[in-house]
């Protein structure tokens, strides 16, 4: 079978070239104006750290900043964690009655908009007289995030050798350690980019945010929203280049963490 080899032209490069400026100009374009020392975003004042100074001495901003790292954070996790069995529910339990209500009730958050999640969360929350802030946005951020790990790691279970699991269950394992010792290995890294797209999903929400919050309790996003209707501050770029950097670094650890769990796992699975 013979294998097209497809040449990169000049028309190819300059089409890249537009789709990675497209995507990245503009916050390549904040992070530098994050150091600008003018008080007018548009205006070029030369280098400066004032705004990060700015940033913080911002008490409100810093708790805000908190509060969207903590509800991401736990979240997350939890969103991974419930996720994470649900993938191996579907992806295992082909047969099970009901299998394609779950899955539709699951995957339903995917297609629905953020304005009647957010709106029908908070109408439980009243309903059950749950007083609002950081645990009615962190369980409505699971719910959220939660079909996202699904997709993710059932994904990887798809196409996972499921012999390297019943290899282990004849050795003398039951169905959950031969679990834990072949095939959890194998899908941490389909775990690991589960948790960290549901962190970031987290870190970006506004809509389902502001139902679920209450006094006291403001996300990040949230308080940059209330900033910017009064107009851009330097300040803002300064936070949002920490929000980029913080990312970058979460995504560079978490991928040497999952092809090093992977790694060891591949070299345990003939064992």
């Amino acid at each position: 079978m013979a294998h097209t080899v497809t040449r990169l032209t000049r028309f190819n490069m300059t089409s890249l070239a537009l789709g990675l400026a497209f995507l990245y100009l503009p916050i390549v374009i904040l992070v530098i104006y994050s150091f600008n020392a003018s008080r007018l975003v548009t205006v070029w004042g030369g280098w400066s750290l004032r705004w990060y100074r700015e940033f913080f001495n911002d008490r409100a901003m810093l708790d805000a900043a908190w509060m969207s790292l903590s509800v991401g954070a736990v979240s997350a996790t939890l969103a991974t964690l419930l996720g994470t069995l649900a993938a191996v529910g579907l992806a295992r339990g082909e047969r099970f009655r009901g299998r394609a209500l779950f899955s539709g009730m699951l995957y339903s958050p995917l297609v629905m908009p953020e304005v009647i999640s957010g709106l029908s969360l908070l109408l439980l929350f009243v309903a059950l007289n749950a007083e609002r802030g950081f645990w009615t946005v962190t369980i409505a951020h699971t719910t959220l995030t939660m079909c996202f790990v699904t997709v993710v790691v059932q994904s990887r279970l798809t196409v996972l050798d499921r012999s390297l699991e019943e290899a282990a269950m004849d050795l003398g394992c039951d169905p959950v350690r031969a679990f834990l010792l072949v095939t959890l290995p194998l899908i941490v890294p389909a775990i690991v980019a589960g948790w960290m797209l549901a962190f970031t999903l987290s870190l970006d929400d506004v809509v389902i945010a502001s139902f679920t919050t209450g006094p006291g309790s403001a996300t990040l996003p949230i308080r940059i929203y209330s900033e910017v209707r009064l107009g851009v501050k330097p300040e803002i770029n300064a936070i949002c280049t920490l929000v980029i950097a913080l990312i970058a670094v979460i995504i560079v650890v978490a991928s040497f963490a999952s092809k090093l769990s992977s790694a060891r796992g591949e070299s345990a699975a003939p064992l």
